[in-house]
């Protein structure tokens, strides 16, 4: 009996420390396991259940679930932050205006404007009066006195836009108004070689209506707030004020009618009219002293064509803004001006093979008409042969 109760004894040391050495060898190994398969579910072995331990199942697949999460969300955000370090086309927004599809929408500004601004002080405060029209008149410094004239019959509610064709700007501070005026120069060029380069529609779109004046008329029978009240009574989108009928005529459209507010239509010389609500019967006025609204005003500048600089056969085109054009071009009979006929601009012209500069600038503009008056009919033509319509059958001529 000793002898068995010692060597059960003697044993007994030696069966614990394996034990032990093997519960550990065992945790290292699993330990191992599970860091190299951290996805790994354990239903997924396929084990016998009789090997599984009394445990929760779903437990155990939440719990890699959720640390698979975490380490996909870790990975996908250190990817993401590699991939806009090295990826300037993050963001891409093609409704954003061409060219700024990398921005933001919300930093995007697509129009601006003439006001002015301080150098000083906050930006949200620059602005005591935002003028809501614009006028502009294309100017040499001999006619200032005209043109001083003509802007006084201007409110605070317009802004002033001076275009110099004879280089000559700083000589205009005698007048107060001019401080506050907005002064571009070019010399030797036209108001509609200016009015396609700064009357860009984005860049007017803070005003109702735009003025686009010659620098030759006489106002003093004109109030620009009166005038523009009419516009907007008979729904004009593009105008002009009557002309005095005994100076400066060429078409019976544009002749004052003393007797009505607004008329939109007229009656020319037989054969002049092709149709009663066409130019120059209706659906006209002319280029000295338009008016137009801003809609309107968006479709004229994309049609005035960057090299025919004097505008000549535009006063025909107009009516393809508006719609209908008979309704909506119109002239103002009771605020008028009287055309002075000065040939200041034509004066800025050059002698050329024994002609006076004024020859050579008339030619231009006739010459300019014939173009652009070939330019729109194949335009259109192109454009109905591509639909497959006849253009000698559209009405739209």
């Amino acid at each position: 009996m000793g002898i068995v109760t010692r060597s059960s004894t003697s044993r007994k040391p030696s069966e614990i420390m394996k034990l032990i050495v093997t519960t550990f060898v065992g945790v290292v190994f699993g330990f191992f396991i599970g860091v190299s398969f951290p996805t790994l579910s354990i239903t997924k072995l396929n084990l016998p259940s009789s090997l599984l331990p009394s445990l929760d199942l779903s437990y155990i697949e939440d719990k890699y679930t959720a640390r698979t999460w975490s380490f996909m969300k870790s990975n996908n955000s250190a990817s993401s932050r590699n991939h806009l370090s090295n990826d300037t086309s993050k963001i891409w927004v093609p409704s954003n205006p061409r060219g700024a599809e990398r921005l933001p929408p919300r930093i995007i500004e697509a129009e601006s404007d003439y006001y002015l601004r301080r150098l000083w002080g906050k930006p949200s405060e620059d602005l005591i009066k935002k003028p809501k029209y614009l006028v502009t008149f294309t100017v040499g410094y001999d006619l200032r006195k005209n043109i001083d004239a003509c802007v006084k019959k201007f409110s605070e509610e317009f802004t002033i836009l001076l275009f110099h064709y004879d280089g000559r700007t700083t000589e205009w501070e005698e007048f107060e108004w001019s401080k506050r005026a907005i002064h571009v120069s070019a010399r030797k060029q036209t108001k509609w070689w200016y009015a396609k380069r700064f009357l860009h529609p984005d860049i007017v779109a803070p005003y109702d209506y735009i003025f686009i004046w010659d620098e030759d008329l006489g106002v003093e029978h004109f109030n620009a707030e009166e005038y523009l009240k009419l516009v907007k009574k008979h729904g004009l989108e593009i105008s002009q004020p009557g002309l005095e009928p005994n100076k400066g005529l060429t078409w019976q459209m544009t002749k004052r009618r003393g007797d009505r507010e607004v008329h939109k239509v007229t009656e020319e010389k037989p054969g002049w009219c092709t149709d009663p609500h066409l130019p120059p019967c209706a659906a006209f006025v002319e280029i000295m002293a338009p008016v137009f609204s801003r809609d309107a005003w968006r479709c004229v500048w994309h049609m005035i064509q960057n090299d025919l600089v004097h505008g000549w056969g535009l006063d025909f085109a107009l009516r393809k803004c508006v719609e209908p054009a008979h309704e909506k071009i119109g002239v103002v009979d009771s605020q008028w001006i009287v055309h002075q006929s000065v040939p200041s601009l034509g004066n800025q012209g050059e002698s050329h093979t024994g002609k006076a500069p004024w020859q050579g600038v008339r030619e231009r503009c006739r010459k300019e008409w014939t173009m652009f008056q070939s330019r729109l009919t194949k335009a259109e033509n192109a454009y109905y042969n591509a639909i497959g319509i006849d253009p000698s059958n559209s009405t739209a001529h």
